[in-house]
């Protein structure tokens, strides 16, 4: 009973963060002509709904691709034509084609908000707390502080709930994954982490992983049929998962080219929000500070947020701090494959000397 309460109230605290903050502005608000992400997700709305699916990515006099164009997966776009779906029901302004650009209202900021914390309870919430019970190490109390630590990660609610995106959806659609393969399951948890691929590229990080995984889990089984049929299973999973969600594109050679060429498009920023790279640049920050020292990354917390890049440098800020973040990973990844490979020879030499 005591660990339903303290779940129960780990939740409760979560949702009231991400709440709190969703009462605040976000980035764009007020500052035509694009406004921000906020629109961004708005438009996708207006678009997903008012065009055929085959306009959805195109340039047409019907949707200009420079304004806010569709750029990620097509399970992002059928999330987008669901919500315009209620939103048309509780008011058609705020998905009407042409008229609806820039909408401000304090109504339509609170369905925008509530769609947000829908997909959250839906899919993130029950995910994270799957993973930090079952998979987790530790009393009960230490499992529950875990999901209180994850549940209120600042960078996420603040990107979600004050910036404006879904990333809750993709991470938990990738968690929901990792519980798949943890619990045995491999083909469920290939279909949530290809449904996560399909709502947003930036999974393609988390891929290589999974993949790793799924094969060297069949390659253990040896050359047998079993093992062979096991792959043919998850590669039928993933390719099945990838055709329902691409089939309205698929039709002509030309859709899922362009839907590929928006996806993956050339010559664009890396980031097209100042408040993003803000935000982008603190959180990373934050998880680089054990390898850069407290001068260098207050310098460059300042100097993303109150100087002016050049002209000519854009992104520059951006750009140091993903090279920094870069150099920390890799000495990770170094130091940990060197731990991994050190480790048998260490136990060997115990064992001689026992």
């Amino acid at each position: 009973m005591e660990n339903w309460s303290l779940i129960s109230l780990c939740v409760l605290l979560g949702l009231t963060a991400r709440w709190a903050v969703s009462f605040h502005s976000y980035s764009g608000a007020g500052k035509p002509p694009m406004f921000g992400d906020y629109e961004a997700q708005r438009h996708w709305q207006e678009v997903t709904y008012n065009l055929p699916v085959h306009e959805w990515y195109f340039n047409t006099t019907n949707n200009d691709l420079n304004y806010w164009g569709l750029d990620y997966p097509p399970l992002t776009a059928y999330h987008s034509l669901v919500c315009a779906y209620v939103a048309k029901l509780l008011n058609p302004e705020w998905v009407e084609l042409y008229a609806s650009r820039g909408y401000e209202s304090h109504s339509h900021k609170l369905f925008m908000r509530a769609t947000v914390l829908f997909t959250d309870i839906l899919i993130y919430i029950p995910a994270v707390l799957l993973y930090c019970f079952y998979f987790c190490d530790g009393s009960s109390k230490q499992k529950v502080a875990t999901a209180f630590c994850i549940l209120l990660y600042p960078g996420l609610i603040l990107i979600d709930y004050g910036h404006f995106q879904y990333n809750s959806v993709s991470l938990g659609l990738a968690l929901w994954g990792i519980l798949g393969l943890g619990l045995g399951w491999d083909l469920f948890g290939s279909l949530a982490f290809t449904l996560a691929l399909n709502y947003k590229q930036m999974e393609l990080y988390h891929s290589l992983p999974f993949f790793c995984y799924l094969l060297g889990k069949c390659i253990k089984q040896g050359l047998t049929w079993r093992g062979f049929f096991h792959l043919v299973k998850i590669s039928m999973t993933v390719l099945v998962t990838f055709a329902l969600c691409w089939m309205p594109f698929l039709s002509d050679p030309k859709q899922p080219l362009q839907v590929l060429h928006r996806l993956f498009p050339v010559g664009r920023g890396l980031f097209e929000d100042k408040v993003a790279n803000t935000w982008c640049s603190l959180n990373v920050l934050i998880k680089i500070k054990t390898l850069l020292s407290r001068e260098t990354q207050l310098f460059l917390s300042f100097t993303s947020v109150w100087l002016k890049p050049p002209a000519k440098l854009p992104d520059l800020f951006p750009v140091l701090v993903s090279v920094l973040s870069f150099l920390h990973f890799l000495g990770f990844i170094i130091y940990f494959n060197q731990v991994q490979l050190m480790e048998p020879q260490r136990k060997k030499s115990q064992k001689k000397t026992n």
